[in-house]
């Protein structure tokens, strides 16, 4: 079973996979050795914090072993994909490439004769939804919450659109901006077939935004650049750009005005743009624990795609 976007995992097995990383965070002594024998190869193409971590000590912290790799150090950019990830899975028991084409994670998926997990892609961020609907799953005990995305619709917010309202949560859009390469018409109208994916009018007055804010279980929010333009001095008037047009959708502590709702950010995060400071270090514990969760909800994944965990689990 490959991990690389919802399209073709129905919700149960969803439920199933973040029930499996909720029961292994909070029992991790009974699964020390459930990985064990078992290794895990990692491609980054794409930087990364969390990624890294939370697969290296999911996978190394259950009995088993990682390796990680950059993409220029390897010959996967000078050769085809297919045979490069082939001769991987000879090595390896699972694969998780953080890329940033998703055609180049299609291509891998094609051809591994491993399960490949999609760490991040220009389209999809599947692993980092699951690790919110966990945190979302252990704070609420609830999957059916109210959930606002304020920011970019970029991967992020692809990959909480294609799980959470068809897990029952209601998920309310306000994307000033579309990253168009992420944009999936079919994940969009799947979402709104379920009745729980509204997308909100950006136009709308400030007034009548905060109070739908004040309305919301969840606010989440991304960052407006992606992590390898933030920097890069070829996409500065374009950031400029960006930054005008989202300054008004900050999360700060005036949009939160009168709302109890729990703040989530899947980091890295950049104070005084997408999110203030104060907002920061006043929801940092569930920032945190959002983030910590990426490590247990690595662990979920990797039990569902590999050969042979889900019995072995089960029978531990």
């Amino acid at each position: 079973m490959n991990f690389i976007d919802f399209s073709n995992i129905p919700a149960e097995i969803l439920e199933i996979i973040i029930d499996n990383s909720l029961e292994v965070k909070n029992n991790s002594n009974a699964y020390g050795k459930l990985f064990e024998g078992k290794g895990l190869y990692m491609l980054f193409e794409k930087t990364s914090t969390r990624t890294a971590i939370s697969f290296e000590r999911a996978m190394v912290t259950m009995g088993g072993t990682a390796m990680i790799q950059r993409l220029e150090d390897t010959n996967f950019g000078i050769c085809d994909i297919q045979d490069e990830v082939r001769y991987v899975g000879r090595n390896f028991d699972v694969i998780m490439a953080r890329m940033k084409n998703n055609a180049d994670i299609k291509i891998m998926g094609e051809y591994s004769t491993v399960p490949i997990i999609n760490g991040c892609c220009n389209k999809y961020h599947p692993c980092q939804a699951m690790a919110d609907i966990m945190t979302i799953k252990e704070l609420f005990g609830t999957f059916n919450v109210k959930m606002m995305y304020i920011g970019v619709w970029n991967n992020v917010f692809n990959s909480l659109v294609e799980s959470l309202p068809k897990l029952g949560g209601k998920l309310y859009g306000c994307t000033p901006i579309m990253n168009k390469p992420a944009y999936d018409q079919k994940i969009v109208e799947a979402a709104m077939a379920t009745g729980n994916f509204i997308q909100l009018d950006t136009n709308m007055p400030k007034e009548n935004l905060k109070k739908l804010v004040q309305e919301m279980d969840v606010i989440y929010t991304d960052t407006w650049v992606d992590m390898e333009f933030f920097k890069n001095p070829s996409f500065a008037e374009k950031k400029e750009e960006r930054l005008s047009k989202m300054m008004p959708f900050q999360i700060n502590e005036e949009l939160l005005e009168g709302s109890k709702a729990i703040i989530m950010h899947d980091m890295p995060m950049h104070p005084g743009y997408e999110i203030s400071r104060e907002t920061i270090e006043k929801h940092i514990d569930t920032i945190l624990l959002q983030a910590e969760n990426r490590t247990h909800a690595q662990k979920g994944i990797l039990i569902e795609v590999m050969p042979g965990m889900v019995e072995k689990f089960e029978a531990t």
